[in-house]
């Protein structure tokens, strides 16, 4: 354990941040690029479990060449927090998310589903009753009000009532996915735990919809938007995500929490609608106001106001959290 501690006490702020911030952007360019299969006929279910299962294969082959050690089966102890990584924080993250924004609007869902990192700050306040700054508080408030903002949740008044318990247990999702990511043995060994957490995931979703009934993921698809004069395979497409949307940025969060604590992590990670909205106004040419602009820089500051709000340093031994 001794050796543990040392190992990460020596990790890099700077890199973690550096991660947590390529994981957003990473995440904020894929809710455009998922457009491109699920508009060319294949349905959520489907595109979650071939996201899931792709997403498993490509990480094992990677353990294969880079850490066979990855590939160790958990532990009876630790089948609990792979089951936690991949059911909770993969699999129902993804899928109630999907249908979140399948029956609200965009900007909604997207802000709902990031009251997850006000979630993460109140569980370390009063579940493990770990002190944090003031400013955290003052900050979470102005990156929701910016979220707000640069999803105009006032245009939208009339709320499916199902959409929004999908986007708050949604929220709950991404919250855990931290918590656990924070977890001293999944800091020891990331690789491992999202070797097992994606393989708990993909057997999940084998069992609701096999990833080889994807037949619709062999047509050419539009790539939408302002490149709608170009087509795609939609497999093509469907392996983007699971590359660059889903295997890079879930792990670089992994990773992100062995240098920063969760609630750190978590509200750096808030900059994915932002950029999701970017790319709506890039890709997709939607409208970006100046008073969305102000959102943005609204985010901006509340993640510079968190990232020293919690005053204990990660400690490599918490518990494992749900």
């Amino acid at each position: 354990m001794a050796a543990v501690e040392s190992q990460h006490s020596n990790r890099s702020p700077v890199i973690g941040y550096v991660l947590a911030l390529t994981a957003a952007v990473l995440f904020g360019i894929n809710a455009g690029m998922t457009r491109v299969p699920l508009r060319s006929g294949t349905d959520v279910t489907t595109f979650t479990s071939v996201r899931i299962t792709g997403a498993m294969v490509l990480v094992v082959l990677i353990a294969l060449v880079v850490d066979r050690t990855a590939l160790r089966p958990p532990s009876w102890r630790e089948v609990p927090l792979v089951v936690g990584l991949g059911v909770v924080g993969i699999v129902g993250l993804q899928g109630l998310y999907n249908v979140a924004i399948d029956r609200l609007p965009l900007g909604i869902a997207l802000l709902l589903e990031y009251t997850g990192p006000v979630l993460v700050v109140l569980w370390v306040r009063f579940g493990r009753r770990e002190p944090v700054h003031r400013r955290v508080w003052p900050a979470l408030l102005l990156t929701l009000v910016g979220l707000a903002v640069v999803g105009q949740v006032w245009s939208g008044l009339a709320f499916d009532g199902l959409g929004v318990v999908m986007a708050l247990g949604a929220a709950v999702c991404l919250a855990a996915y931290f918590l656990l990511g924070e977890d001293g043995r999944v800091s020891a060994e990331p690789l491992r735990y999202f070797v097992w957490a994606l393989v708990a995931a993909a057997v999940l979703m084998t069992v609701v919809r096999p990833a080889w009934t994807a037949t619709e993921l062999g047509v050419q698809a539009s790539m939408l938007g302002r490149l709608d004069a170009f087509s795609v395979p939609a497999w093509s497409a469907m392996t983007a995500t699971i590359v660059l949307g889903t295997v890079a940025p879930f792990f670089l969060l992994l990773l992100a929490l062995r240098a920063l604590p969760a609630v750190v992590v978590s509200v750096v990670a808030m900059l994915e609608p932002v950029v999701a909205t970017i790319v709506g106004w890039a890709w997709f040419s939607e409208s970006l106001s100046p008073l969305q602009v102000g959102g943005v820089l609204a985010v901006l500051a509340g993640i510079v106001l968190a990232q020293t709000a919690r005053r204990r340093v990660i400690d490599p031994a918490l518990p494992p959290t749900t």
